[in-house]
């Protein structure tokens, strides 16, 4: 009986263990390397619809049974899988998995992992930016994403550039992207430094650049996201202990390819040949060797960092010391960094802070006057003559312009910005941000009086101050909701942001010849010192409210939905808010279970999205009524009627501006469907993308068709006119190895973008005109119904008549675009024990410059008058002396090119070879060369070139007007970490 009892309690017992078991609370903490807890961490019963998040603390408890398996999944962190054998607490120890923190994607107002990522973004990091002589993020950047092209337009220190994400969608200047850094959005207005704007960033600071390029991802940025949006996230400290390092290059760039104009001894064949009487200076001189220079340049870059659990920071200072290829051509940056994260209250409370300082110190040169004389002027010229620059007839000597003239711009700028964000309750976060971007500069263009030239006798100074200011508040709730296989992540905000920009410009001739610059004289006013001074002040404001829903269902199937409403000051009453939606899907194929087990495919997504996103680059003011006192031509009349001239007269009041307060905003409507794939462990990666982008509301400067109007001009949106572009972009990379010690990495992308104009009621909106005696204003090209912005409208070239004239069309037609219509790149990387070898090629296609030097100085009438030229003169022996040059195709020339845009050879040292192993991480050196070589057809400087001008602020593309030299660069580097 006994015995039969304790069977009976021994059966029990098992029963009831058994079903405990069935369902059992398992607790545990999970921790990272350093022993530090993991909080948000996704905790989930593998194939059950059973799922929670660890606390504040990485605790974590959750419902399962023996046998089942966990999985443990975290942003940057390696996923990990434990079979339940017990009840006992479990503590799980998470590692970094760094490819997993690289494919981090920077969206607006958070990050994603790539994964999650239903728009279209590229993302380049640090490690794979272009390397060498960098003075601002868009050179990192050129052929590293796929529809995006940059154009490095000048080979001038820190110059513009062109950036255009997927073709030109407005007439006007406002093509540029947005710019974000560390969450703080640029204005892209001018600081009054003449070249670019963004050079007060210093490259070896940045960590990543993401650059979104769809409306999904753009469209959170609702009215500045239509071109665009281009994210710099800057570095931050990174290991558990201190860390410093130091880079150091130094190097020397020279003309990276000369016009083929006459040597002095073809000079003194051709003028005679074409009936000219040859002026011989005796001198075999070369003014393209003798105008430029070897340009040194020198970079020295410090910083330190450490991390804890509740503390992180970098400090950073830098100078980057170029010159320009143009004597008295100089870039100087000095910057300074500081980027901090304080956290508290077990991690409930964390604080970011960053600030960035710097000064610019440019001097430029009067680089279309000394390009013209390097090309025109007579080679058997000498430079000087009995020491001094040679006098040359009514124009100056180069070598005297360049110590007459000078442009010097002092430009100091900080940007700052704090952000503490408070976790309220599990899953809800709020987030301050508080920004400004404070920018002054002070700009001095000055001619010394020069009094053997009867135009520069008095001298001039220009003076120019200018001052940026830009705030910025942002608030912002974050709540993530994970249940099982549900993943929800909501965003809703609110920013205001204002922009302030002041310009007084003050211009001032006749100075006295005492050898003190005019800029340090102190006899201003007066008769002999006229004095024209202009100024400006804008302020521009811009309050947003945002939302937006990401939902992701059991890892598989994307949800992205977005609305951001904005309210500019820059447009009128009617129209003052506009609305900005988004949605987008995501499909990860290869988490379905029919290739959950696939050896081949590790990726596959497919993408869809669209979205409406804004142009607000826009001039302030022009919805607002304006007028001025005037007595010029009939805008005042004799009310006294004892008047005996017009100074007599009063002044009239007339109006300069219409007030328009129904101009409404420029939108662009996207749709794009993408598919993001990998293969063989993602040794093959890349993407595909087909996107449609139609720009309308399309805003101009327009003359009114009733030619009885106060204004000659004035503002508009045009009815029904639209701006298309559509294309392919296409991205591939492999990751392979011959051996344990030498593994290679080799891709590339390509894109290919059709442009449109559609529906415009103007025959021809001119966007690049003819300068110069007798050009002036002759279209070059333009936007034209049915073609591409920027298209060549201009008279056929057909040869040389019988009377030595030029056979033209009778009507002028479209010749080609400025626009390319395929942008391309591709790169080589090899790693062979501790050397490696980076290759970058990248190339355009289908786009067309217009050569205007040519046009303004290769004549054969010149060449009879001792000015020099290119054998264009030569090429029709019966072209008389009298031709003059015109706008027509003799100019037009293909602008395809292929570059080799850069190479990097690297060399580790490992540090305990010197017996420094415990003091030194790693010392690397390294030779760069950038602009090796391009293959083109063009015939002037470089393929890749832009005048930037504007007619009526509407962009210029495509034309070469005088442009900087490009060059090539040699450069040497050392980087040490300790």
């Amino acid at each position: 009986m006994i015995k039969n009892l304790n069977l009976v309690v021994i059966l029990v017992l098992m029963g009831w263990t058994s079903v405990s078991w069935s369902q059992a609370t398992i607790t545990g903490i999970v921790l990272d390397e350093n022993d530090f807890p993991i909080p948000s961490v996704n905790v989930t019963v593998e194939k059950k619809n059973i799922g929670v998040v660890t606390d504040f603390d990485g605790k974590f408890s959750i419902e399962a049974e023996r046998g089942d398996v966990l999985k443990f999944s975290y942003l940057g962190m390696q996923s990990q899988t434990i079979t339940v054998m017990g009840s006992q607490p479990l503590t799980i120890a998470m590692q970094t998995d760094q490819m997993q923190l690289e494919d981090v994607v920077v969206v607006g107002y958070g990050t994603q992992k790539r994964a999650d990522v239903t728009g279209a973004i590229g993302s380049v990091n640090n490690e794979n930016f272009n390397k060498g002589l960098v003075t601002n993020p868009g050179q990192l950047l050129q052929g590293k994403v796929a529809g995006v092209n940059v154009s490095v337009v000048s080979g001038e220190p820190g110059a513009t550039q062109d950036v255009i994400i997927r073709g030109v969608g407005s007439l006007r200047s406002g093509t540029t992207p947005l710019y974000v850094i560390d969450g703080f959005a640029l204005d892209n207005s001018s600081t009054g430094v003449a070249t670019n704007p963004l050079n007060f960033i210093n490259s070896q600071d940045i960590e990543k650049i993401d650059v979104l390029k769809d409306a999904s991802a753009t469209a959170i940025y609702g009215s500045r996201g239509a071109n665009g949006v281009i994210v710099i996230t800057t570095k931050n400290g990174k290991t558990d202990k201190a860390q410093m390092d130091l880079s150091v290059t130094s190097g020397f760039s020279t003309l990276a390819n000369k016009v083929d104009v006459f040597s002095a001894d073809e000079f003194r064949q051709q003028v005679v040949a074409v009936g000219g009487t040859l002026d011989d200076g005796g001198a075999n001189t070369d003014w393209q060797d003798e105008l430029t220079r070897t340009a040194f340049s020198q970079n020295v870059n410090f910083s330190l960092s450490n991390t804890s659990d509740n503390f992180s920071y970098r400090a950073s200072l830098g100078v980057n010391d170029q010159e320009g290829i143009l004597k008295s051509n100089d870039l100087k940056l000095y910057s300074g960094r500081l980027n901090l994260m304080q956290k508290a209250f077990n991690d409930h409370l964390r604080v970011e802070y960053n600030l960035t300082a710097n000064r610019i110190e440019n001097s430029r040169a009067d680089a279309q006057s000394i390009v013209g004389n390097m090309l025109q002027l007579n080679p058997t010229t000498p430079v000087y003559t009995n020491g001094k620059p040679t006098l040359l007839e009514n124009m100056l000597n180069p070598f005297t312009r360049e110590e007459i003239y000078s442009d010097e711009a002092v430009n100091n700028r900080i940007l700052a910005n704090i952000a503490p964000s408070i976790k309220i309750v599990k899953g809800l976060t709020y987030k301050l941000s508080l920004g400004v971007d404070y920018s002054s500069t002070n700009r001095d263009i000055q001619y010394k009086p020069y009094s053997l030239l009867e135009d520069y006798t008095n001298g001039s100074l220009n003076s120019i101050y200018t001052t940026n200011k830009n705030t910025l508040v942002e608030n912002t709730l974050t709540y993530n909701f994970f249940k099982n296989k549900h993943n929800f992540t909501f965003l809703v905000g609110q920013t205001y942001q204002e922009t302030y920009e002041e310009q007084k410009s003050f211009r001032m001739e006749g100075f006295s010849d005492n050898g003190v610059d005019p800029k340090y004289q102190d006899q201003i006013g007066g008769e002999s010192t006229p004095t024209y001074m202009d100024t400006y002040a804008v302020k521009n404001e811009l309050q947003s409210f945002f939302g937006r829903l990401n939902y992701i269902y059991n890892d598989k199937y994307l949800i992205t939905a977005t609305m951001r409403g904005d309210g500019s000051s820059k447009f009128g009453e009617n129209n003052k808010y506009g609305y900005f939606p988004s949605v987008a899907l995501g499909w990860n194929i290869m988490n379905e279970d029919f290739l959950s087990a696939s050896s081949v495919v590790t990726n596959l997504k497919l993408r869809a999205s669209w979205g409406k996103t804004g142009n607000q680059e826009i001039p302030s003011k022009i919805t607002k009524l304006s007028y001025t006192d005037s007595k010029d031509d009939n805008d005042s009349y004799p009310i006294n009627g004892d008047e005996s001239s017009i100074e007599d007269y009063p002044y009239g009041t007339i109006f300069t501006r219409l007030a328009n307060p129904d101009i409404q905003w420029e939108v662009s409507t996207q749709a794009d469907i993408g598919l993001d794939f990998g293969f063989f462990n993602n040794r093959l990666t890349g993407t595909i993308d087909y996107f449609n982008k139609v720009s309308e509301n399309i805003l101009l400067e327009v003359t009114p068709a009733d030619p009885v109007q106060p204004t000659d001009k004035y503002w508009t949106n045009i009815p029904d006119m639209e701006i298309k572009n559509s294309g392919v972009e296409f991205s591939l990379d492999y990751n392979g190895n011959f051996s344990n010690n030498f593994t290679f990495n080799i891709g590339g992308n390509i894109s290919y973008t059709n442009n449109e104009v559609v529906d415009s009621p103007y025959e021809v909106l001119t966007t690049g005109a003819a300068q110069g005696a007798g050009q002036t204003d002759a279209t070059i090209n333009g936007n034209l119904n049915g073609e591409a912005i920027g298209s060549f409208y201009m008279q056929e070239f057909m040869g040389i008549g019988d009377d030595g004239l030029s056979i033209l069309s009778d009507d002028r037609r479209v010749a080609g675009s400025a626009l390319p219509d395929i942008i391309y790149a591709f790169y080589v990387n090899l790693k062979y024990k501790n050397f490696d070898l980076g290759i970058n090629f990248n190339g355009v296609s289908g786009d067309k410059v217009y050569n205007h030097t040519a046009m303004s100085l290769f004549t054969k009438g010149l060449l009879a008058s001792n000015f020099n030229t290119t054998d264009i003169v030569t090429q029709y022996e019966n072209e008389d002396i009298t031709n003059s040059n015109t706008v027509s195709t003799r100019y037009l020339e293909d602008g395809d090119f292929l570059r080799l845009n850069n190479t990097t050879l690297g060399y580790n040292l490992r540090p305990e070879l010197l017996g420094m192993g415990d003091l030194i991480h790693n010392i690397r050196f390294s030779v760069t060369g950038q602009n090796l070589f391009v293959i083109s057809k063009y015939s002037g400087f470089d393929p890749e070139i832009n005048s930037n001008l504007t007619i009526d602020g509407i962009q210029t593309f495509g034309i070469d007007y005088f442009n900087y030299p490009k060059t090539r660069t040699l450069l040497f580097g050392l980087n040490i970490s300790f």
